[in-house]
């Protein structure tokens, strides 16, 4: 096996992760070496042969560092050490080599809104008084009302109930609240303060030190609150993570800008093109450019994107204004249709109800599409995607055509949203079930012994890795044919130039000698005269392209 990894810096405008596609690894779902029901890290390691198949050019890895696992790792106790449940920092080290042997960069998430409340910061602060130094790295402030028996402000929090918590002083008296925009157990840091900022360069610096290769930033737009502290209803049409026209006092305050301008400079300390990619949740893809303008972040996440309709007309509106924002501050567009925080798109572009981000689906759930129909979506989105311009994100699992568990049972279910809303939002399990990767052992050999911390679909047997690998029309045999192709023909770093002419449904474009057409909902369409079919993410019907559907085609240069 050889290795094309090399850590040096490109040319400007060459860098990696322009048109790089990274594969996001859930680690508590995408394998368990250890048996007990909840991935690792040496789990990743042994899959990265897999991977490497795949054609992917990184990994992102969501939170694997030391926590209590309130918010499955995003309440973080120690930045800098490995959480027992996932291995040891020698496990992850052995991890980055194994990834980067295969050319696999490796991206780690960071998550610098909030700690653990089992942080040693925050338990000094619970110890300290109101004032204190140990206190101002937090949002503590007292509360309103003639004792200070009602919360500073009426900001809920994104989970569900108050998004503030009083404590109990150290002598008995009821004390203060702190700020926490997520679970209680999930305290917002004061970013205003510079020993919150040291320690947050002291912690890129570390994993920076081991070789990684740039972070997800979590909440990237929520570090710098409104320091009026001023009420706030949001807009219940609006993501639960923002997004609304007029920027919540606590979302896309101008402040976070400063923060990232210093994070690039120690980024750039280091040898070759470390990246920072920012999850902000802003109003438009106009706001969103604003996080990756060439003094800040090198990408952020086209939520619009991910959140859009299966409407041809909405989507050619995004991807123009994406590129035409992104490219106007010399950032690459990055696409992407499923995470770990949201209705996984085999499922969501087939249904019919109301779909919140952040509240998932359960049993009940209105309009329910027959997975064939939501499939068929999803293998003709995620063609069209693969084909623009920029870099791209993959969901682990979706190269599986794996759907959104709606029927996980009420016992199982652990996202905070679901108890904090008491059942009145089913949250995100349903997008974090554990891979099937063998269709004939235990836990689809998830784990060695059948153990998987949510249940598994008896469904997922047929979708499993080994069901797939060697049948050329299955969707894992589709996402690699569109990965190898992409990169020949360089598409990442190619120019969109959109068809004229074309049925209403219908969107068509070219990047270099490769066209593009994606029927999303109108009639059958034939490609040109002379055009050399390279991919189709269904079959064609009599040689045209029928609606669900994207086909790639070589054609000649005019």
């Amino acid at each position: 096996m050889t290795a094309d990894y090399e850590q040096h810096h490109s040319s400007a405008g060459n860098e990696w992760w322009r048109t790089a596609v990274i594969y996001q690894i859930y680690p508590r779902s995408f394998a368990d070496s250890s048996g007990d029901g909840i991935g690792d890290l040496p789990g990743v390691t042994a899959r990265m042969d897999e991977l490497q198949q795949l054609g992917v050019d990184a990994v992102w890895l969501s939170p694997f560092m030391t926590s209590p696992q309130r918010d499955a790792g995003y309440d973080v106790a120690d930045y800098c050490d490995v959480d027992p449940l996932f291995g040891t920092l020698e496990d992850f080290d052995q991890m980055l080599a194994a990834a980067h042997q295969r050319g696999i960069r490796v991206i780690v998430d960071l998550v610098p809104n909030h700690s653990s409340d089992q942080h040693e910061w925050f338990q000094q602060a619970l110890q300290a008084g109101p004032g204190s130094p140990e206190r101002a790295r937090y949002i503590f402030r007292d509360g309103s009302g003639p004792d200070g028996d009602e919360p500073p402000n009426n900001w809920q929090s994104i989970f569900g109930g108050p998004a503030w918590t009083r404590i109990t002083e150290a002598d008995g008296r009821p004390g203060q609240w702190y700020l926490h925009l997520f679970d209680s157990s999930q305290p917002d840091f004061d970013w205003s303060h510079p020993e919150v900022q040291a320690e947050f360069r002291r912690i890129l610096r570390f994993w920076l030190d081991r070789g990684v290769d740039g972070f997800r930033v979590d909440v990237a737009h929520g570090l710098v609150k409104d320091q009026n502290f001023p009420d706030y209803t949001p807009d219940p049409e609006a993501a639960s993570m923002g997004g609304d026209q007029a920027p919540a006092p606590y979302f896309e305050q101008p402040g976070v800008h400063e923060i990232y301008r210093d994070w690039r400079q120690v980024l750039e300390e280091y040898d070759g093109d470390r990246a920072l990619c920012g999850e902000a949740w802003v109003s438009s893809v106009e706001k969103m450019a604003q996080w990756v303008r060439s003094d800040e972040m090198h990408q952020t996440f086209n939520f619009e994107y991910l959140m859009a309709d299966w409407d041809a007309g909405q989507l050619r509106g995004i991807i123009d204004r994406s590129l035409a924002a992104f490219h106007g501050v010399g950032a690459p567009s990055t696409w992407v249709l499923s995470n770990h925080d949201v209705v996984r798109h085999a499922t969501r572009l087939a249904l019919t109800g109301d779909n919140p981000q952040g509240a998932g689906i359960g049993p009940d759930f209105p309009g329910l599409p027959e997975y064939s129909h939501g499939l068929r979506r999803a293998r003709a989105a995620t063609a069209l995607m693969l084909a623009l311009p920029g870099s791209a994100y993959l969901y682990q699992g979706e190269e599986l055509g794996l759907d959104e568990v709606h029927d996980l049972p009420d016992e199982a279910r652990q996202d905070p949203t679901w108890f904090r809303t008491n059942g009145e939002r089913y949250g995100r399990d349903g997008c974090r079930v554990p891979l099937p990767w063998e269709a004939d052992a235990p836990a689809f050999g998830f784990s060695p012994n059948g153990k998987s911390w949510l249940p598994q679909p008896d469904r997922w047997q047929q979708l499993a890795r080994s069901a797939q690998r060697e049948d050329p029309d299955s969707t894992l045999s589709l996402y690699r044919r569109l990965l190898k192709l992409r990169r020949e023909f360089d598409l990442g770093a190619g120019e969109l130039q959109w068809e004229s002419g074309l049925p209403e449904g219908v969107l068509g474009f070219r990047s270099g000698s490769v066209l593009v057409l994606t029927n999303v909902s109108g009639t059958p369409v034939a490609p040109p005269e002379g055009a050399q079919l390279l991919v189709c993410s269904s079959d064609l019907s009599q040689g045209q392209v029928p609606a669900d559907t994207t086909a790639w085609f070589r054609m000649d240069r005019d």
